[in-house]
């Protein structure tokens, strides 16, 4: 009926479906109800412990999160002249929210707290009369009704009870706790709905005429807020029109924006991977990556790629059966040893299974676990620039530059643009100027001359 209604599954809880209630759990027995559309159950052993799991407290705790507005539901069949507590959100012996049902007094019990105290409001009404009733509870701020059979029963202003429950907070249903307020009867649809006026949902055909406590706070906060809107608006209205006033003799420059910052023209700066060089060009951003000087490394010592610097730096190498290696390459003897320092050291990691057949093992360059043959290197995050492209071979990845892109300093993992004009690598025919772009070039006709295809024109 909720979901019928346009209700948000999220926004509700179905206490016996989150309890997994069964005929096997101790001190209930499933029976018939006041329908089939739902799962009844009769409570009648007072050995029991009907409680929330863990991950059910952990859902109602974030549902009640800074929420001023609910609606408890449930239908019920108590045991004449008996006492118990229908459901129990508490935390040791405090309870943020219980609803007792005293056939003794004939009243109906809230219990809830008060900035850290207990509170206790009290409605006179026999629930215990062996009969079928249909309870609502709904609050929205400090506005409480008390629904019975879907017929208004009591409605009163309380004290807002406190909605944020503390992590240890849980559950009961037809019980205070293991070992008191132990409830005799037949419970069925136990939920809690966590929008205005949830009574709506079990008796759709009351009225609503009126918006809760909750919707009217709502109403005049968002009018307070867009009255703060409006001034900061006519401020910065003002502020705009003066700057205007002042605008009519200044020179407008096209600016970059980079990563929130505003460039103007001209200006240069270094990227956050201080890698590369970056200038603002009429309202466009042009990068290089930086050069690196020449490195000229001894000969026990070879040059390589160090996390957070651009630049290659030389470390010493390794030789072994004749074989030269790098800081970091490996190579597989007996076990696995990588060259630190200068030294090969032994690895203890142990090689991951693979999935292929023996003679489908391939082994990397500079590796010792082997690979299954057609290995993707690229993807296990083989570092090329923007401009360059990773590319798989059999044992190993490798970048290249991509057309129209050179390699910085003989290494195509850093790759920049080819000025085609400039070295004279163009095939722009006569009556036409070249122009560079970004990995290519076109070409364009001089004044007074109309195209003929992409390089010629007369």
């Amino acid at each position: 009926t909720a979901v019928g209604f346009g209700m948000d599954p999220d926004l509700q809880i179905d206490i016996i479906t989150e309890l997994d209630l069964v005929n096997t759990t101790l001190g209930v027995t499933q029976v018939s109800g006041l329908h089939n559309a739902s799962k009844a159950f009769l409570f009648q052993d007072t050995e029991r412990e009907i409680h929330a799991a863990p991950h059910v407290s952990e859902k109602l705790i974030q549902l009640f999160q800074n929420r001023s507005e609910f609606t408890f539901l449930a239908t019920l069949q108590q045991k004449a002249s008996t006492s118990g507590v229908i459901l129990s959100i508490r935390e040791l012996e405090h309870s943020y929210f219980e609803l007792e049902s005293s056939g003794l007094r004939d009243e109906i019990r809230y219990h809830y707290r008060f900035r850290g105290k207990m509170r206790t409001e009290v409605f006179p009404y026999r629930l215990a009369d062996g009969q079928w009733h249909r309870i609502a509870v709904s609050l929205s701020a400090s506005h409480l009704l008390l629904h019975v059979d879907c017929n208004r029963i009591y409605e009163r202003v309380i004290d807002p009870p406190e909605t944020n429950l503390t992590p240890e907070s849980n559950l009961w249903l037809g019980q205070r706790n293991r070992k008191h307020g132990f409830f005799k009867g037949v419970i069925q649809d136990v939920k809690i709905i966590f929008i205005p006026n949830g009574y709506i949902t079990q008796c759709p055909n009351l009225n609503r005429t009126c918006p809760t406590c909750s919707d009217f706070l709502s109403l005049v906060q968002g009018i307070m807020d867009l009255q703060e809107l409006l001034a900061k608006m006519t401020a910065k209205l003002n502020y705009a029109e003066t700057r205007l006033s002042q605008l009519e003799d200044c020179h407008c420059e096209k600016t970059c924006q980079v990563n929130g910052l505003i460039y103007r023209d001209k200006d240069s700066w270094v990227e956050d991977d201080h890698c590369r060089n970056c200038t603002c060009k009429s309202g466009a951003v042009e990068c290089r990556r930086m050069s690196c000087p020449p490195l000229e490394c001894p000969p026990d010592a070879l040059p390589v790629h160090v996390d957070s610097q651009c630049c290659k730096v030389c470390r010493a190498k390794c030789i072994y059966g004749g074989k030269v290696l790098a800081e970091g390459q490996r190579v597989l003897t007996k076990s696995c040893r990588e060259c630190r320092n200068g030294v090969l050291v032994k690895v203890t990691e142990t090689c991951p299974p693979l999935n292929c057949s023996e003679k489908d093992h391939v082994l990397p360059e500079n590796q010792c676990c082997s690979v299954c043959r057609g290995h993707n290197f690229c993807a296990e995050g083989h570092r090329c620039g923007e401009n360059s492209e990773c590319r798989n071979w059999n044992t190993k990845a490798t970048c290249e530059c991509k057309n129209g892109y050179l390699s910085v300093q003989g290494d195509p993992a850093y790759c920049e643009d080819i000025d085609e004009c400039a070295a004279k690598m163009h095939y722009c025919h006569a009556n036409t100027v070249c122009v560079n772009l970004p990995g290519s070039y076109r070409c364009d006709c001089v004044a007074g001359y109309v195209r003929v295809d992409d390089f010629s024109c007369t």
